[in-house]
């Protein structure tokens, strides 16, 4: 999927308050990215746009659309709460669910044969486990 980015063909002017948003916002995704062990290239591959844009995110000098949101979050495993720096209830009275879910997505993401790795390393802890 291809995110659009802002058009510069006529900017307006961020307040200082929604620079500051973008900033604080470009710093949760670095943190849950860097969490999830994704580099800003595979980010950048998973939504379609350049690695310069994912640092522009970053470091809040691009603003983030809308539409890119729910995508960014998917990519990173989290809900667009958590982009947007919001506590969700139903994250907050989740157990050790959304943990496996979001490496069962990091899984997924990598390569086939790197997959095979982690199902053949899956499967021998829990035969061990079953003895």
């Amino acid at each position: 999927m291809v995110l659009a980015t802002h058009s510069t063909a006529n900017p307006v002017a961020l307040s200082k308050e929604e620079r500051a948003f973008f900033a604080q916002l470009g710093a949760r995704i670095a943190a849950l990215r860097k969490d999830q062990g994704i580099t800003q290239v595979q980010l950048a591959e998973l939504l379609g746009v350049s690695q310069q844009t994912i640092t522009a995110y970053e470091v809040g000098r691009r603003r983030i659309q809308v539409s890119a949101l729910p995508v960014i979050a998917k990519a990173l495993g989290v809900a667009v709460e958590a982009l947007l720096g919001e506590a969700t209830q139903a994250s907050a009275k989740r157990g050790p669910a959304p943990k496996l879910q979001q490496q069962m997505e990091r899984i997924h993401r990598l390569p086939k044969a790197q997959q095979r790795f982690v199902m053949q390393v899956l499967d021998s802890v829990l035969a061990q486990a079953s003895r």
